[in-house]
């Protein structure tokens, strides 16, 4: 089948960064989906993997990157309930398997769901990642309740995985969300999402401040976790919690968290596909609450551009617009 993937990192504008691949149809274990994927969306996390990876030697094999698709199954596993072959169904995957930039994939049938009907290919294929990644951090890492009141800050608001945190927090609690931007466009588009409030991440306490908030009860940061470290730190209420995506850049002072008793916590989509963890269904269960919301019109698609094609020069495309680091909302291909 054909695939597109890398042997060796290399800058995106080299030949050889992404090219295309003649490579096995993957086979299913007892728990697994074979889709043939329809479409996927390029997030900030292939651009990483791609640019972090060895650069002194050539892989015997290519990495296949992918980590958001819909698609339809072509067979399934011994173990599996729930699915049937033709079924429409959309998944963001495992970064120890192979990824969507085939035209199969194999992924485990307890971290997919059913895909919501209403949406098209390209708008289903940018939902997985993102709203696994928004809604574990809330619920299962902050520890949010559905329904609760209070005041929620949300950095990189313009971003894939605040774009649907500002949806889910609106849709799902009674938080009072304030999304950072700066530029006209980016404001527009926190506010179209449901933001209640737009601060400026350039002076983040004083923006804040300026709207009538002292302290807010909750900050996740989808941006510069190590840049904002001092302004969260000044700006979360005592006992208040604090989430983030983006690793430290460097160190940084968690004492200055102690005096208020505040929680820190990591979220990462992959930890658990990559640990194995015994609630691993629970992500096929999340992604079944997204059909829901998606369905009823709750969570409205983010994506802001769309390639054509499974090819190395679509992908290519795709990762420079995400290397520039200013994009809006989500980015699809369609095969």
């Amino acid at each position: 089948m054909k695939a597109v993937g890398f042997t060796r990192s290399h800058p995106i504008d080299h030949p050889d960064s992404l090219k295309e691949y003649q490579v096995p149809k993957p086979k299913p274990l007892e728990h697994d989906l074979i889709v043939r994927i329809d479409a996927v969306s390029v997030n900030p996390a292939d651009a990483k993997i791609r640019i972090r990876s060895a650069q002194d030697q050539d892989r015997e094999t290519p990495r296949i990157l992918g980590y958001d698709a819909v698609g339809t199954i072509a067979a399934i596993g011994s173990s599996v309930t729930g699915f049937a072959l033709g079924d429409r169904v959309f998944y963001a995957g495992d970064v120890t398997r192979d990824g969507s930039y085939a035209e199969y994939q194999a992924v485990d049938a307890r971290i997919a769901a059913k895909a919501p009907q209403a949406l098209t290919n390209a708008e289903a294929a940018a939902l997985p990642l993102v709203s696994l990644t928004a809604y574990e951090a809330l619920f299962d890492r902050m520890k949010l309740s559905k329904g609760q009141s209070g005041t929620l800050l949300i950095i990189g608001g313009a971003g894939g995985v605040g774009s649907t945190m500002i949806q889910l927090a609106k849709a799902l609690t009674n938080m009072t969300v304030i999304a950072t931007a700066s530029r006209r466009a980016t404001r527009d588009w926190v506010q179209h999402l449901g933001a209640d409030h737009v601060a400026d991440h350039r002076d983040l306490v004083s923006s804040v401040r300026d709207l009538g908030f002292e302290n807010v009860d909750g900050i996740f940061n989808a941006a510069d976790t190590k840049g904002h470290w001092e302004a969260m730190a000044d700006l979360i209420a005592p006992q208040g919690t604090i989430g983030a995506i983006v690793e430290f850049d460097g160190g940084v002072d968690l004492s200055k968290l102690q005096g208020k008793s505040v929680t820190f916590v990591w979220e990462l989509m992959f930890t658990r596909s990559l640990f194995g963890t015994t609630d691993l269904p629970r992500q096929g269960e999340i992604l079944s609450q997204i059909t829901d919301l998606a369905e009823t019109g709750q969570l409205r698609p983010t994506v802001t551009q769309e390639f054509s094609g499974l090819s190395a020069a679509s992908f290519k495309a795709a990762h420079q617009s995400i290397e520039t680091g200013a994009t809006i909302g989500k980015i699809s291909v369609t095969y």
